[in-house]
């Protein structure tokens, strides 16, 4: 049997890429978002025994330790967690309502770190484990109307520092990949002049997609990454060179 690796926001976007791309290379996923998506249950119907899924609203930060104990339960204890779901709520701070910056910092910050504190845990037994945070570009660069979710991934990245020294010597790294603009349900606001101007930052002339994010999580949790901790793994077709 595979390692056992915890997505979150696994069934759209960035997430489902990583969770395909993961079960297609002898690793056991346990997908979690709050609903599934036809493709993720496509993929858990073509591949039974490589990836699973749990039910799960990130804005319920109180159920989060009893989450993992039955993802343990179930499949065993972890190898690796994957911190990628989050929401993107934009708009300008001044008139933001406070409601929406509160569900931003708890799902987008709150919620990995207790996720990442239960599930490390299991890594801590078993001597060995890989963890990815999943940020932004915008976290270091920012963006007009993303101050709160920049704020997140900012987070997220210092997060990643302080606790890739605290589990370093039980042979656990922890990374962060940070995503530039891809084509997902949480970009596709972005047209026109406004992606045009992206896409001509980038030297390569295009946007980074999500296969190419996935990869650098399946390069983090291989082998070949174990000597890579407290970083930014950057995927984004060069738009911050």
């Amino acid at each position: 049997m595979g390692k056992i690796v915890v997505v979150s926001g696994a069934t759209k976007g960035l997430g489902f890429a990583i969770s395909k791309l993961l079960s297609e290379s002898e690793y056991v996923v346990v997908g979690v978002s709050r609903t599934n998506s036809e493709e993720y249950n496509e993929l858990m119907l073509s591949r039974p025994d490589s990836i699973f899924f749990e039910a799960f609203d990130f804005s319920n930060t109180m159920g989060i330790s009893v989450l993992i104990k039955n993802i343990v339960k179930k499949h065993g204890r972890p190898y690796a967690l994957v911190n990628n779901a989050a929401l993107g709520h934009d708009g300008v701070l001044a008139t933001m309502h406070e409601t929406d910056i509160h569900e931003l910092i708890k799902v987008n910050v709150e919620a990995p770190i207790l996720l990442t504190k239960y599930a490390s845990r299991s890594m801590l037994l078993n001597r060995e484990g890989r963890i990815v945070n999943v940020g932004s570009i915008i976290g270091s660069t920012g963006f007009n109307g993303l101050s709160v979710y920049g704020a997140t991934k900012s987070a997220l990245s210092g997060f990643t520092k302080s606790l890739s020294r605290e589990l370093g010597k039980a042979n656990i790294t922890v990374n962060t990949l940070a995503p530039g603009y891809m084509k997902t349900n949480m970009t596709k606001g972005l047209q026109g002049e406004k992606l045009d101007s992206i896409i001509r930052r980038s030297p390569l002339g295009r946007l980074a997609n999500v296969n190419d994010a996935a990869n650098a999580v399946l390069f983090l949790l291989s082998d070949g990454a174990s000597s890579i901790t407290g970083a930014t793994i950057t995927v984004d077709a060069g738009s911050t060179a």
